[in-house]
């Protein structure tokens, strides 16, 4: 298992669920480098103690930090928990934040299954070949 940069980001609504995420998969997130929009970093490392790359709020241009980190192929994965039912203001960051993920082919996770699945792929080593595509 390689190392690799995971994006975390949480709508309002969810972010307890990530911190409950985090704490859960806290062995394996701790394997790697973890950046995440400010409240929700502060949150998830309230919890577990994880060291997390903190930018911005998302809705003072966090989410755009992390777009730029995808933008450049920094990340390898992302995990952005979303609120589907809640209109943001910032629906244009959080688009651009799925249209990157897409150009550039980084596995993006918008709920708690496809998290698990990821995570549990990333402790197995699949995603691996993201290393070769930083490169």
């Amino acid at each position: 298992m390689k190392k690799m940069n995971i994006g975390l980001i949480a709508h309002d609504s969810k972010k307890i669920l990530m911190q409950n995420f985090c704490i859960a998969y806290r062995g394996i997130l701790s394997k790697h480098t973890i950046f995440a929009t400010g409240t929700t970093g502060r949150l998830v490392e309230e919890v577990t103690n994880l060291n997390i790359h903190k930018y911005l709020a998302g809705h003072l241009g966090g989410e755009k930090q992390l777009g730029a980190q995808i933008e450049n192929n920094e990340l390898d994965l992302v995990i952005f928990l979303r609120d589907p039912l809640t209109p943001k203001v910032h629906e244009p960051d959080v688009n651009t934040v799925f249209r990157l993920c897409d150009i550039h082919n980084i596995p993006l996770a918008t709920n708690l299954a496809t998290a698990e699945l990821l995570v549990k792929a990333l402790e197995r080593g699949d995603l691996d070949w993201r290393e070769l595509v930083r490169m």
